[in-house]
Formats: C-alpha cells, structure tokens, sequence
C-alpha cells in the first residue's frame, strides 16, 4: 500500500499550473516538431557547397518582418539547446524558425504561428 503524501493547497495549486504549463509547452513543442518534419519531407537535400548563400540554413543570421508590421527582426536560427531569444538565437522548432528554414531572400512565407497565421517576408541572409 503507498504511503499517503500531504502538501499544502498553495503548493498544489502553484505544482499544478507547473504541471499544466509544461504539458501545454510540450503538446506545443511536438506541433512544431511535426511541422519541421513535413518540411523536411518536402525539402531538396543538397550538399553544403553546393547551397546558395541566399537560402537559410542553419545558424544563419537573417532579417525578416511580418507582414502587418514594418519592423525588421534579426534573428539567428539555431538548434534547440543554443536558443537565446535575448542574444538573438531562435530555435528550429519555434514556430518562425521552422518557418524560415530554406527559404530564400525575397520569398514571403505563410505559417502559422500561435496567435494565427502570418506572412513573413525574409528581407536579407545576413550570415549563413
């Protein structure tokens, strides 16, 4: 038989905002996981040589804006365990990172995101 446990109500009330916070966080995270593979599905794999600087990949640093928006975002794509948003580095498996992921200067990419769908429109590779 297992030993009854006790925790006061604070606790459990702040453990289970936690608790549902990180399922909601990780139910996220395997949609964009999904969305990443289905690019990936859909990709034309080339040898690093042979890509253009003009596309992103990762660890590029590249310049993008919304399209509701006039403000021009730097950011650079990178895997997950380098991701800091306040140095600039954005995760592949966030949803703009999955967006960006191979596409070109000039091209305007429509993803959804969690607040609906966007347009991004991918200005400059700054670094690749």
């Amino acid at each position: 038989m297992s030993r009854k446990i006790y925790i006061t109500s604070e606790d459990h009330q702040k453990l289970v905002e936690i608790m549902n916070e990180e399922i909601k966080r990780t139910l996220e995270n395997q949609r964009y996981a999904q969305d990443l593979l289905k690019e990936l599905e859909k990709c034309e794999i080339v040898d690093p040589e042979e890509i253009s600087d003009k596309v992103i990949t990762m660890n590029s640093k590249v310049s993008f804006r919304f399209s509701d928006s006039d403000k021009t975002l730097v950011y650079t794509l990178v895997f997950p365990q380098e991701a800091d948003i306040s140095k600039g580095k954005i995760s592949i498996l966030s949803p703009i990172g999955t967006a960006l992921i191979g596409y070109q200067e000039g091209d305007v990419i429509k993803w959804s995101v969690p607040s609906g769908e966007k347009q991004i429109k991918v200005e400059k590779i700054i670094y690749q």
